[in-house]
């Protein structure tokens, strides 16, 4: 790994949409950092990201436990300079199914601190190194479940969708989305919201229409927006989503 290339770090990239993204940045040529909370998991993924000659590694990076962020955050400082990439991918789904009358809120309270806090801790946490970078970009993967318009719409494709815990959990991660680049608005660090669409991962027992190549389409052009490219918005790969 070396720190005069571009740097991206990936969450819970060992699998499906994030495995493509941490592929896709690395073929750019950027050094790439694999993060995911399982050690074999990660290492056999970022392997096999190395087997293919891609400059990826490994961390290992809890979005859920505090410490387990920090450490992962100091980890990188004694690696790099700064971060160029920082794409917060991971993400799950409890009680997909379950009427909003009927949904455990604690599970509602582990989908968020995955989809919410999750983001929110990384991000604060990686801060010192984003800015640093010359122009650094952070992309939420969201969901078009988390559009209050799309909600709303008993036309649209998402009206049928009602899961409490979830697509409250996008709602949320679009306003912390928001908030981040309100707040970075003035130092060139980029933040946007990405929807990839109803991907076949295991997120969803492979249900999804799309591949991972489509989903990751969006994420990667949203991580390497040029300086004239927007900040505090929400995309699919046609262009801007409503909130």
């Amino acid at each position: 790994m070396t720190t005069e290339k571009k740097t991206a770090l990936v969450t819970g990239a060992n699998k499906g949409i994030g495995y493509e993204v941490a592929r896709r940045l690395a073929e750019q040529g950027h050094a790439v950092w694999l993060g995911c909370r399982d050690t074999g998991r990660g290492e056999a993924a970022a392997g096999a990201l190395r087997g293919a000659g891609l400059d990826v590694r490994f961390i290992a990076l809890d979005v859920a436990d505090g410490a387990s962020v920090a450490q992962a955050a100091a980890a990188l400082a004694q690696e790099m300079s700064h971060l160029d990439i920082l794409v917060n991918n991971t993400g799950i789904l409890a009680e997909a199914r379950t009427r909003p009358s009927d949904a455990s809120i604690d599970a509602m309270k582990a989908v968020y601190e995955v989809n919410v806090f999750g983001p929110a801790r990384v991000t604060q946490a990686f801060l010192p190194l984003l800015r640093a970078a010359t122009a650094a970009r952070v992309v939420m993967v969201s969901s078009g479940l988390g559009s209050l318009t799309g909600q709303s719409d008993p036309n649209g494709p998402y009206y049928a969708v009602n899961s409490l815990a979830y697509c409250t959990s996008k709602t949320a991660l679009n306003a912390v989305t928001l908030a981040f680049a309100k707040d970075l608005a003035d130092t060139g660090i980029k933040v946007n919201a990405a929807c990839p669409g109803h991907t076949a991962t295991d997120l969803n027992g492979h249900s999804g229409p799309r591949t991972v190549q489509q989903a990751a389409t969006v994420i990667i052009d949203l991580a390497t927006l040029p300086a004239i490219g927007p900040t505090g918005g929400f995309f699919n790969e046609d262009g801007p989503l409503p909130w």
